[in-house]
């Protein structure tokens, strides 16, 4: 077991085997996973650990360096591993998770938070991101779960797969008595960027998209968007469960009634030959 993290661990294991495709399987990680933990620990501690020659990876004089740190640290594992048996509950751990916000929302904030009666010294990092790089962050060891989509994962991860997001078009409760397809073709769409699919997927998903306008507006946060369509502006798509207290306010209206466009999502992360207790309950928490 390693204490040193998933980019030390990338380098160790190219410093012992020689070669990035060796390293790789000693990991059980692909090749470009290992290449990419470490160019982002290069450009953490601005150098150059290795050059490339027909002998293999040779490490430069500040690898070197770095490999002198990584001894002496494996040195005090022993005192440190000691500590870690009580991790969560004796000691201080980190997790953190990075996910859309409305799953985080509505799953994470929701059911992680009691774990805390179990692993009293838990500590959750929570990162919201509607940015589709939630993987990256994963194989470069910033985070220890991500919600990815199912094209995202790669073979050396671990996922759970969720129950499905249902998603609902929605529009201000001021145009109640507005037909339909007169809102599809007079008002805009509101979404979180110029990649975000959902509302345009959940139109073609019904038919509706051949009279929608292509001009959108934009905000990167869920509690936006709903403020946004409660005020007029154009419809959107929102998770049943973020849309509801909006709708019971009568703030929100629901489009298209009865008919849901479901998304899913994986919870990932990283094998652990041995997970600790709390890691498990996270992942049987989340659901």
């Amino acid at each position: 077991m390693s204490l040193l993290g998933p980019q030390l661990d990338a380098f160790l294991a190219i410093v012992k085997h020689n070669t990035v495709n060796a390293a790789a399987e000693a990991l059980f990680l692909t090749q470009t996973a290992v290449t990419q933990r470490i160019k982002t620990l290069e450009t953490q501690l601005r150098t150059t650990l290795f050059t490339r020659t027909r002998r293999g990876m040779v490490l430069t004089q500040e690898g070197h360096a770095l490999v002198l740190y990584c001894q002496s640290a494996k040195l005090l594992e022993g005192e440190v591993l000691a500590k870690i048996q009580g991790a969560g509950t004796e000691t201080i751990v980190q997790i953190s998770i990075s996910g859309p916000s409305s799953i985080m929302q509505s799953r994470v904030l929701k059911n992680l938070p009691p774990l805390l009666n179990k692993f009293p010294k838990l500590r959750f990092q929570f990162c919201f991101t509607d940015i589709e790089m939630r993987h990256v962050a994963l194989k470069e060891g910033r985070v220890d779960f991500a919600f990815l989509e199912k094209e995202d994962l790669a073979p050396e991860m671990q996922s759970k797969n969720l129950a499905p997001e249902n998603y609902v078009l929605v529009a201000s409760s001021q145009w109640k008595d507005r037909p339909l397809d007169q809102i599809l073709s007079q008002e805009p769409m509101i979404d979180f960027d110029p990649q975000d699919r959902m509302t345009l997927n959940y139109l073609k998903h019904y038919g509706l998209d051949q009279h929608t306008q292509h001009a959108r507006h934009f905000a990167n946060d869920t509690v936006a968007l709903a403020k946004l369509a409660s005020a007029g502006l154009g419809y959107t798509t929102l998770t049943e469960e973020f849309a509801k207290p909006y709708v019971d306010q009568d703030q929100l209206i629901i489009l298209n009634q009865g008919q849901i466009f479901q998304h899913v999502l994986f919870l990932a992360w990283y094998d652990r030959p041995e997970p600790p207790a709390y890691f498990k309950a996270i992942i049987q928490a989340v659901n």
